[in-house]
């Protein structure tokens, strides 16, 4: 089991500093049902990273033999080229110094949006964006090369699930529990992420790509 924690560490990591599911997360917890629309936005955040690392492991465990381990080392590598291309787009597309980013168009109706939509966004900002994706399906590919028991590798993916939702929940139970010191200090949180957006992701992206591209390269050598 430890082996497995081990394994999924660095991903759940990588998934948890995403600074636009934070910037949505505290959007929400300003519009008139923060007290829902933010837990439940968590939910859909859980949801979709527990599906992508599930499906991810389970078709890593399907596979037997050294065609497993190459397949594992080969998605290791693909995965953190994609992440190493990620970062090249980021640059080309960071704004120029002293100008503040632009936020995505759908952040400004967020605080009008329903608990499904919420919901929703929640399982898209996890398990279908392009960073959290790769890194989920890393995370549950991973553990699929390692033969863990069918009891570690669930504690393991719970594992990731949990680190890779705490930057989620804090904010989520910090303004539940937090009062207006709490919706102050989230605000400049949210501030500070939005203009440095673009920095942080691009560093994530490089990291997290050369790591992978390094754990898959020993195995087929």
């Amino acid at each position: 089991m430890t082996q497995g924690i081990a394994e999924v560490l660095s991903y759940a990591v990588g998934v948890a500093i995403s600074p636009v599911p934070i910037i949505a997360v505290i959007l929400m917890l300003f519009s008139g049902r923060a007290k829902v629309n933010g837990p439940t936005f968590l939910l859909g955040w859980a949801l979709g990273l527990t599906l992508v690392s599930a499906v991810a492991y389970l078709a890593g465990d399907a596979a037997s033999g050294s065609t497993e381990s190459d397949g594992i080392s080969w998605s290791e590598i693909l995965f953190g080229v994609l992440l190493l291309l990620l970062a090249a787009r980021t640059w080309r597309h960071r704004p120029a110094p002293g100008v503040e980013p632009a936020r995505p168009k759908w952040m400004a109706g967020i605080d009008s949006f329903s608990p499904g939509k919420a919901f929703g966004l929640g399982v898209l900002l996890s398990g279908v964006n392009p960073k959290n994706l790769l890194l989920a399906a890393g995370a549950g590919a991973a553990l699929a090369g390692l033969g863990l028991s069918t009891t570690d590798a669930v504690v393991s993916l719970i594992v990731f699930v949990v680190l890779g939702s705490l930057t989620i929940a804090v904010p989520v139970l910090y303004y539940l529990v937090g009062g207006q010191g709490a919706k102050d200090r989230l605000d400049t949180a949210k501030d500070w992420l939005a203009f440095h957006n673009d920095a942080v992701m691009m560093v994530l992206f490089v990291v997290f790509g050369v790591s992978l591209i390094g754990k898959g390269i020993p195995p087929l050598t």
